[in-house]
C-alpha cells in the first residue's frame, strides 16, 4: 500500500487551486485541462480528481469522457517528455506558467506526439478549450507553441551520451529513479519497466470465490458479451478488455468480483492462509486483500485512518463477506491493543513508495524523491516489529509492498530475519507457477502486464 493511500492529504487543495467553471457543454479537452490543473494544485491522485471532475462536469457524449481520461493520463505519463518539447519553444519557465496554461500545452503536445488525432484539430481544439476555461488571454501563447511543435514527427530529445539522462526524458521518469533501476535490474529490464509504466493497464478483477469460481465467472461474462480472459498467473483473476464503466458491468452489483490488479491478487494467493485461520490485516485500506481473505477467513482489518474503513465496509457488504470482517481504526506502527489477542496469520500490506504502481498512478513518479525511501523503510520496520508480536507460535507473517525497490522488499525482510531468529522464510507449497525471487513473490512492470509487488511469507517457529 502506498504512503499516499495511507496518510496523504487526498483531495485537500493548496491555495490557488483552480475553481471549476460550470461549462454548459464541457469537452474532453476542457475536462482534461481542469483535471491536470487540479492535480498540480493538490496532493490528490489523478484517478480521484478525474472522477470528481467528471461528476462536476459530465460530458454529453460518453466518448468525451473516454478521451478526457486518455488525455489526462497520457499527458501525465509523458509529462517530462512533453515538458522538454514545450520548453524548447517557450520564452518563460514552465513552473512560472498558470496551471491551466501548462496543462493545455501538455495536453496539446500529447495529442501531437502520442495520438492519431489530426494535428490541426489537436492544436485548434486545445486552444479553444483554453478559452472555454476562461483563459482566452493565453490562447495566442499556447497556439504559437503548439504550432511550432506540430511539424515534428516525434517529441524532441536532448542530445546526450548519458543513457540515464536520455531515458529520463524519453520515458518520462525522474533521473534518480532511472539510474536506480539501471543499477538494480540492468539496462534491458529497466528499459522494459520504464516503457511499461507508460502503457495504460488493462482492468483486472478477482472472482469472489465465496459466490462463484473464476471459470464460472468467465463463462457468465462471456455470455453477456463482456470480453474477458483468464489472468496469466492468478487462479482467481480475469482480465477485461474495453470494459466501460465498472459499476455497470455484469456481476458488480451482485458482488461476484472485485477490481484488483493481478499482482495484488497474487499476494493473497502466495500467502496461502489456511481457511480456518484468524487473520489480522494490519494496513487494510483500500481493502482488496482484506476482502480476499474474508472470503474464507475471520479477519480483523485495521487502518490508521478510520474514514478509509468506510470504503472497505461498503465493498465487503457488496461482496457478501462483511460478517467475517471486523473493522478497527488503529495505527500499526504503534503497539497493538492487548484486546486484539494473537492471530494465526498477519498480513502487512505496508505503506511504501508505490514505485510498482506508476502506470496506474503516474503522478507519483514526479512526487517521489529518493530520500523518501529512508523514512518509509523506517516506518515499515516499526510496523513489522509491532505486528510480529501478535503472531501465534506456528503462525504466518506475510509482508507485502507495491514497490519495485529491494530496500522496501527483500532487504527489509533480510534485516527482519536477522533480528528475529524465531521467524523463517517459508514459501507456499504447490504454487511454483507464481513469479518468485529468492523464495519471495516478486513481480515487475514489463511485458508481463503486472504492477510491481513484493511479498514474503514467514513462519513463526516458537
Amino acid at each position: 500500500m502506498t504512503q499516499a493511500r495511507r496518510g496523504g492529504r487526498g483531495g485537500v487543495a493548496k491555495p490557488g487551486a483552480p475553481a471549476l467553471p460550470k461549462a454548459a457543454l464541457p469537452t474532453a479537452r476542457t475536462i482534461a485541462i481542469q483535471v491536470l490543473a487540479r492535480v498540480a494544485a493538490t496532493d490528490a491522485y489523478l484517478n480521484v480528481v478525474l472522477d470528481s471532475v467528471l461528476d462536476e462536469l459530465p460530458p454529453k457524449d460518453p466518448r468525451d469522457a473516454a478521451l478526457a481520461t486518455e488525455l489526462a493520463y497520457g499527458a501525465t505519463r509523458r509529462q517530462l517528455t512533453l515538458d522538454f518539447a514545450i520548453s524548447t519553444h517557450a520564452d518563460r519557465k514552465l513552473d512560472a506558467m498558470e496551471d491551466r496554461v501548462l496543462a493545455a500545452l501538455r495536453i496539446g503536445a500529447y495529442q501531437l506526439f502520442f495520438t492519431r488525432i489530426p494535428k490541426h484539430a489537436a492544436v485548434a481544439d486545445t486552444v479553444e478549450a483554453l478559452r472555454q476555461v476562461g483563459l482566452g488571454r493565453a490562447s495566442g501563447f499556447v497556439n504559437a507553441i503548439l504550432r511550432k511543435l506540430s511539424p515534428l514527427e516525434s517529441a524532441p530529445l536532448p542530445p546526450s551520451s548519458d543513457e540515464a539522462a536520455l531515458l529520463a526524458v524519453k520515458e518520462s521518469h525522474p533521473e534518480w529513479l532511472v539510474r536506480r533501476w539501471l543499477r538494480q535490474f540492468g539496462p534491458e529490464r529497466a528499459r522494459a519497466m520504464l516503457a511499461a509504466d507508460n502503457e495504460a493497464p488493462a482492468l483486472a478483477i478477482r472472482a469472489n470465490t465465496a459466490k462463484v469460481t473464476r471459470d464460472e465467472l468467465l463463462s457468465q461474462l462471456t455470455e453477456v458479451g463482456v470480453m474477458a480472459r483468464a489472468a496469466s498467473r492468478s487462479p482467481v483473476g480475469l482480465i477485461l478488455e474495453s470494459p466501460g464503466r465498472v459499476e455497470d458491468l455484469y456481476g458488480y452489483a451482485e458482488g461476484l468480483w472485485q477490481v484488483q490488479d493481478e499482482a495484488a491478487q497474487l499476494v493473497g494467493v502466495f500467502a496461502q492462509v489456511p481457511a480456518s485461520a484468524r487473520v489480522l490485516d494490519a494496513c487494510a485500506a483500500p481493502g482488496g486483500k482484506a476482502c480476499h481473505l474474508a472470503q474464507s477467513n475471520e479477519v480483523l482489518a485495521i487502518d490508521l485512518h478510520g474514514h478509509k474503513l468506510r470504503k472497505i465496509d461498503a465493498e465487503a457488504r457488496r461482496l457478501g463477506v462483511r460478517a467475517r470482517l471486523r473493522l478497527e481504526a488503529c495505527d500499526a506502527s504503534k503497539p497493538l491493543p492487548d484486546s486484539f489477542g494473537e492471530f494465526d496469520a498477519v498480513l502487512i500490506d505496508a505503506p511504501c513508495s508505490g514505485l510498482g504502481t506508476l502506470r496506474r498512478h503516474p503522478e507519483l513518479r514526479y512526487r517521489r524523491q529518493e530520500k523518501d525511501l529512508a523514512s518509509l523503510t523506517h516506518l515499515q520496520r516499526e510496523i513489522l516489529e509491532h505486528c510480529q508480536r501478535v503472531v501465534k507460535p506456528g503462525g504466518l507473517l506475510v509482508y507485502a509492498v507495491c514497490s519495485t525497490d529491494p530496500v522496501e522488499g527483500a532487504d527489509q525482510i533480510e534485516m527482519f530475519l536477522r533480528s528475529h531468529p524465531d521467524f523463517t522464510s517459508e514459501p507456499p507449497v504447490g504454487l511454483g507457477h507464481l513469479p518468485t525471487w529468492q523464495g519471495h513473490l516478486r513481480t515487475l512492470p514489463g511485458p508481463e502486464g503486472f504492477d510491481g509487488f513484493f511479498a514474503a511469507r514467514l513462519r513463526k517457529l516458537y
